[in-house]
């Protein structure tokens, strides 16, 4: 069985084939044509759970896909922007202009340093079920765009534990102490499991 990741963001893809070894595809790979999908749940589970059953219809049971719904969350703008870190600054938003909504956003409170969290949420659907894992990074975000690695809100995001942004650290850190990471290291035994039975 196939492993196919429901996203076509890049950023994404490259910490999921990291992760796993090159051994999981994007959806732009095996659908010419790939549906939009309307992100309609409260919680990222319920968006990560949509967008992979919905890929799972179109690919059929020789696949099992796994798809993430993950975003920054800062208290003091109650949770904002949540649920909505891709589409912050509007529907066709990129990463630099929802960046910069979220700084203009803390700015406008008049702070420079505040508590914030990752939240990363992995379906995976197929035969054999659906199942759903979560993963947290808890820091501080700041005002200023720092670094240029990563991608979205990292070069404005301080882990706990560290004095610099995910944009300054080198990648590998990122990918021990992530929330994707976090979340990736709980499906993978069960991916390993499922991936069993079928051999």
């Amino acid at each position: 069985m196939e492993l196919i990741l429901a996203s076509g963001n890049r950023g994404k893809l490259k910490e999921f084939q990291d992760a796993f070894n090159s051994q999981i595809k994007s959806i732009n790979e095996v659908l010419d044509n790939v549906p939009y999908i309307e992100e309609s749940a409260d919680t990222f589970a319920g968006n990560a759970l949509i967008k992979a059953r919905e890929i799972y219809k179109k690919l059929g049971s020789d696949y099992l896909v796994i798809s993430d719904d993950s975003g920054i969350s800062v208290p003091i703008l109650g949770g904002e922007p949540g649920i909505y870190s891709a589409r912050y600054a509007g529907d066709d938003a990129n990463d630099i202009q929802n960046l910069n909504k979220l700084i203009s956003e803390i700015r406008r409170k008049g702070i420079k340093r505040t508590p914030a969290y990752y939240t990363a949420s992995i379906a995976l659907v197929s035969s054999f079920g659906e199942y759903i894992v979560h993963g947290w990074m808890y820091g501080d975000i700041i005002d200023i765009a720092k670094g240029d690695k990563g991608f979205g809100y990292d070069p404005i995001f301080i882990p706990k534990g560290y004095d610099k942004t995910l944009g300054e650290l080198d990648e590998s850190i990122k990918a021990d102490i992530s929330h994707r990471a976090k979340a990736i290291e709980r499906i993978r035994p069960i991916l390993n499991l499922l991936q069993k039975r079928v051999k």
